[in-house]
Parts: structure tokens; sequence; C-alpha cells
């Protein structure tokens, strides 16, 4: 007899699937590591987990306590699924540009949510980072995790994530590119892959309306690189204390439009249903293809599952609505699109004449 004692022992083991399609338009291999399998259905689950029982090892979690965490929606949902197991309450604090999906899949596992403004800066007292501070002072017996700025949240992806895709490849890649928010990921997991192979290229990607890109090269915090997007999960107002910059080598800045266009791609050419931010990876990906040889082999990391963003980047309407898809006339033929900027030419064609059929479905998922 074989069995889990509770669903944590599921956590990671996620697989690494190539995706076909996408290598022969790259003219590369490409792989992807995809999350979504493990139960919570994120890579978030691994530093749930992991943060959750170092503070309780640290005393900083006491039975009966309140596990407090500023989130976009998936820390949150695997916080409160790992927290409902011990015995623990979960106050999570979100933006407001959080998908539908998230919002009731934080209250379904027990969580109490607060939503904070998306517009709000980091320091305003009404941001989603100043909010659960706040509670974390006022809630008797509570814990504030803080995945932006502790370590925890990077060990955790250098403890597993990192050893699984090196053991997973046979020691054998030569870039890998993930979203870049906290800083857990992408660092913790790139620092175990340099320290097996210093040669490995790490290729964060970034939001537009994100500063992470501009610090990474210039050292600089602008306030200026801010501004609000759509995209979830990539991209920060903050300099996150999670995010290791030294193993880092690249940053690529992509939008909400074409990210969105490439999640919703990867489910019709790859058959994996994948989150807002596995699209801006696999957006970024086609944005530097020209970099790649026949014979690299690229690691991608899809942190979600596309379930998460039925209201969203896999509704029709919402991404009209969004400007990210034409209107469609009452015979069915796509009207004058937008063009589409920030995108090489080459992503830019593929993308154009694939949306024709796209766009005449009533429902992608149909």
């Amino acid at each position: 007899m074989s069995f889990f004692s509770n669903v944590l022992g599921t956590i990671g083991q996620t697989p690494l699937i190539y995706l076909k399609t996408v290598s022969e338009e790259v003219g590369t291999q490409v792989f992807a590591k995809v999350e979504a399998f493990n139960p919570g259905h994120s890579a978030k689950d691994r530093i749930a987990k992991y943060m959750i029982e170092l503070a309780e090892q640290e005393g900083r979690l006491k039975p009966g306590g309140t596990v407090i965490e500023a989130s976009s929606g998936n820390t949150g949902y695997s916080l409160a699924m790992v927290a409902s197991l011990k015995g623990y309450k979960t106050v999570i604090t979100v933006p407001s540009k959080i998908s539908k999906e998230k919002l009731n899949l934080l209250k379904a596992m027990g969580a109490m949510v607060v939503i904070c403004p998306k517009e709000a800066a980091a320091d305003d007292p009404e941001s989603y980072y100043s909010r659960a501070v706040t509670l974390s002072k006022e809630i008797p017996n509570s814990c504030y995790l803080d995945q932006n700025f502790h370590p925890a949240n990077t060990e955790a992806h250098y403890r597993t994530t990192g050893p699984e895709i090196w053991g997973q490849m046979g020691g054998r890649m030569t870039h890998f590119l993930c979203a870049s928010g906290t800083g857990g990921t992408i660092s913790g997991t790139s620092r175990f892959l340099k320290e097996m192979d210093p040669k490995i290229r790490i290729i964060g990607i970034d939001a537009y309306g994100s500063v992470l890109k501009k610090y990474h090269e210039t050292n600089e915090f602008d306030k200026d690189e801010i501004y609000s997007n759509t995209l979830e999960g990539v991209g920060k107002s903050i300099i996150p204390g999670n995010t290791d910059f030294d193993v880092i080598d690249q940053y690529i800045k992509v939008g909400d439009r074409e990210s969105a266009l490439m999640a919703r791609q990867l489910a019709r050419e790859e058959g994996l249903l994948v989150g807002y931010s596995s699209g801006a990876v696999a957006a970024g990906l086609y944005k530097i293809m020209d970099a790649f040889d026949p014979d690299d082999r690229v690691v991608l990391l899809f942190s979600d599952h596309g379930s998460r963003y039925l209201s969203k980047i896999f509704d029709d309407e919402w991404m009209r609505n969004q400007g990210f898809i034409d209107s469609v006339d009452d015979e069915g033929s796509p009207s004058s699109r937008p063009e589409v900027i920030d995108e090489n030419p080459s992503i830019r064609q593929r993308v154009l004449a694939s949306f024709r059929e796209l766009v005449s479905s009533t429902n992608i998922l149909s």
C-alpha cells in the first residue's frame, strides 16, 4: 500500500516537458518545468511549506497562530493550504488586479483576504505590502512571512527546484528563463544551477512598469519606471531582498498583451494551460530567439496553472476590453487590429497570423 499522509507530500518533483512547437519555431531545444503539477497548482507550494515549517522551528509561528503575507495570489493560496493542515489561520493582502479565480481560491481555502489598490506605491499605507506589515502588528499571535525579503523563499528553490531541473536535464543545459517577482524562484534555482555549471545563462523576465531590469543594469531604483500593468507575478515596484542580481545574467522586459497572447498560444500549440507569467516567460524566449544555437538546451519555468486566469487572459471579452484582441464583427471576421509593439519581427509575424484564427473563436477552451 502506497499513499501520502497528506497533500504536502505531493509538493515538488514536477515534470519537465519538451515543447515541440516552440522548439521548432525558436530553432533550439526548449523544455518547460511545469509547476502547475504541484497540488496548489503553482511553484509557491514549495516556499509555503518551507517557510511555515521554518517559522515553526524558529518559534515565530506558534499553535493557533495566524499566517500573514502580501501576495498576488499564488503564495497566499499555497500558504492557506499548508496552514489549514497545521491548524493556523491565514490573512492575505492582495493587489486589486488579482484575478477572480485567485480571489475565490483564497476564500475557498479559508483565508481572510484584504484587497488593496494596485496603484498604491509600496510605501503607501494602503499598499498590499504595507497592509500586511500593519496587520502583523495588530493581530495577536501572528507571523508575517515576508516572501519578498525572507531568505527562506530563495532557499526553498535552491534545495528543491534547482536540483530537480539539473537532474531532469541530465546535467546538460545552457539557459534558464524565469519570471522575476519576489526573486525567490529565479534566485534560488539559478544559484544551484550556476554552482553546477557557471556557464548556464540566466535570463530574468521582467514586466513593463517594473523597476527590476533597470536596477540590474544600473543599480538605480527609478520610480519613473513604475506604472500599473495587468501581469501577475512578474516584476516589482520594490527591490526584493530575495532577488540575487548577481546570478542573473540578463533581464528581458515583456508586455501585458504579448504575454497574454503567448499563454493562449501555448494552450493551443503545446496543450499546456499555463498562467499569465508563463506566457511572459515564453514571450521573453521569442524576443531573444536569435541568440540561441541549435544545440542549446533551454529550460523555461512555468510557475502556475491557467485555470487561475479564466476570467482574464483566457476570456475573450476581457482580452477585447484590454485591447489585446480585436472585436469580431457579425460575420465572425476580426476587425482592424492594433499594431503589436515590443516584439521582434519573427514573433510579431507568427502571433498576428495565428490570432486571425484565434479571435474568430468565441471561446478558446471550447
